[in-house]
C-alpha cells in the first residue's frame, strides 16, 4: 500500500490552466473517487501523478517521496486510461501479463496471475486474441486487468468501465471495490457517473474547472453539496431548486413553498431577507393526506416508472415544476390534485448569488480541511 499527497498541483497549456492549485491526500488502502463533469481536468490530474504529465507548479508525493525527478515507470504505479493504450502486437494476454513479466516472474505465476483477473473481467475467453479483433468494452476491460495483475500499491483508474456494457458495468461496481480491499490498493479513480462514484469511493473529490469544489464521504457529498452546481451533480431524478427569500417571526428562521412554511434550523439565519435557493431532493417529498399539517397542494401532470422507483412530475401552486420520488409498489395518487410533505431536516438552502450552500461549514476548505 501506499499514500499519495498532492500539494499545489497546477498544470497550464498556453493560457488555459487545467489544473489549478490542488491539494488533497489519499491515505493507504483507500479509494478517492475524482469526479466532475467532462473537461474539468480529471484526466489531467492522473497523468500528473503517474508522471506522464509535468507539473508547472506543485509537487506530487507518494510515501512521503518528492516524485519531482522519479520517471514514470519508476513509481510502482498501475495505470489504466481511458484510450487503452494496449499493445498492439501482443495478443489479450500478453498486454496483461507484461507487468508480470517484468518481476521474472515464472511462466506458472503470470498464467495464474493473468487468468484469474481475466477471470473477474470476463475477458478470459478473448486472451487469445490481439486488440484489432477486441470490442471497444472488452479493450477496456484488457487495460484494466493489466493494471489490476501485478497487484501495484497504488492504482490510477481513468473511467475503466466506461465502454462496458451496462450489465456488467453493474456486476463490477459490486466487485471491483472487493478485488481492490483484497489487494491492498491505494486507488485514484476517475468517473463522470455519479452512482459509480457513490458505489466505489470511500471519499469522493469533486472537480470542476481544473479546482477541487469539494471532498467528502459519497454521504456527505450528497446530503450537505457545498454548492448548487454540485447538488446538481448528484442524483437521479436532479434536485429540486426553488427560488425564496428567507424570513423571521417569533418561532425562527423559515421559508415558504406554495404558501407553506417551511421552517429552517438557526446556521441557514443568512438566508433572511436574502435571495436563496431552496434545494429539496425528490427523494425527501412524500404524498400526505389533505389536511395535513404544513401540506403543500400540487397537480400531477405526469408519472414514469423507473424500476425500483417511481418518479413524478407536478406542479406547485405557483406553477413551479416538482419532482417526487418513491420506491415502486407504494399507493400514490397519479394524477389530479394531491398533498406533499417535506422532510424540513433535509433541506438545502444556497445563496442565489453565489450558488453557496448557507448553512453548516461550506467554507474555502474541503472536509478534509485541504484547501481548495
Amino acid at each position: 500500500m501506499s499514500t499519495l499527497e498532492l500539494r499545489g498541483a497546477t498544470k497550464r497549456y498556453k493560457k488555459d490552466t487545467v489544473v489549478d492549485n490542488v491539494s488533497f491526500q489519499v491515505a493507504h488502502g483507500e479509494t478517492l473517487v475524482l469526479f466532475g463533469p467532462s473537461g474539468a481536468g480529471k484526466t489531467v490530474l492522473l497523468r500528473m501523478v503517474a508522471g506522464v504529465v509535468e507539473l508547472d507548479e506543485g509537487a506530487v508525493f507518494i510515501d512521503g517521496h518528492d516524485m519531482h525527478d522519479t520517471e514514470a515507470e519508476d513509481r510502482g504505479v498501475g495505470m489504466a486510461f481511458q484510450n487503452f493504450a494496449l499493445f498492439p502486437h501482443m495478443s489479450a494476454f500478453d498486454n496483461i501479463a507484461s507487468p508480470l513479466t517484468v518481476g521474472a516472474n515464472s511462466k506458472q505465476v503470470i498464467k495464474a496471475g493473468v487468468e484469474k483477473v481475466a477471470s473477474l473481467l470476463k475477458i478470459d475467453h478473448v486472451l487469445s486474441h490481439a486488440p484489432r479483433e477486441l470490442s471497444n468494452g472488452q479493450k477496456q476491460r484488457t487495460a484494466l486487468a493489466r493494471a489490476l495483475a501485478a497487484s501495484p500499491p497504488l492504482l490510477l483508474l481513468d473511467d475503466p468501465l466506461r465502454n462496458v456494457d451496462a450489465k456488467l458495468r453493474f456486476e463490477m461496481r459490486l466487485e471491483l471495490p472487493q478485488l481492490l480491499e483484497k489487494q491492498g490498493a491505494t486507488v485514484i479513480y476517475v468517473t463522470q457517473d455519479y452512482k459509480e462514484a457513490m458505489a466505489l469511493g470511500d471519499r469522493i473529490a469533486v472537480l470542476d474547472e481544473g479546482r477541487i469544489q469539494q471532498i467528502g464521504t459519497p454521504e456527505a457529498i450528497y446530503l450537505t453539496p457545498h454548492t448548487i452546481d454540485i447538488a446538481r451533480l448528484f442524483g437521479d431524478p436532479v434536485i429540486n431548486l426553488f427560488d425564496v427569500v428567507g424570513q423571521r417571526d417569533e418561532q425562527g428562521t423559515y421559508v415558504e413553498l406554495s404558501g407553506q412554511r417551511l421552517a429552517l434550523n438557526e446556521d441557514k439565519a443568512a438566508c433572511i431577507d436574502t435571495d436563496s435557493v431552496l434545494g429539496v431532493r425528490p427523494e425527501s417529498i412524500l404524498f400526505v393526506p389533505e389536511g395535513t399539517v404544513n401540506a403543500i397542494p400540487i397537480s400531477i401532470e405526469a408519472e414514469t416508472p423507473l424500476n425500483e422507483k417511481v418518479v413524478t412530475l407536478a406542479l406547485t401552486e405557483g406553477s413551479r415544476e416538482i419532482l417526487i420520488s418513491r420506491p415502486a409498489g407504494t399507493d400514490a395518487p397519479s394524477s389530479g390534485q394531491a398533498y406533499v410533505s417535506i422532510d424540513q431536516s433535509a433541506l438545502m438552502l444556497f445563496n442565489k448569488n453565489t450558488g453557496v450552500a448557507i448553512g453548516e461549514s461550506h467554507d474555502a476548505k474541503n472536509s478534509d480541511g485541504v484547501a481548495a
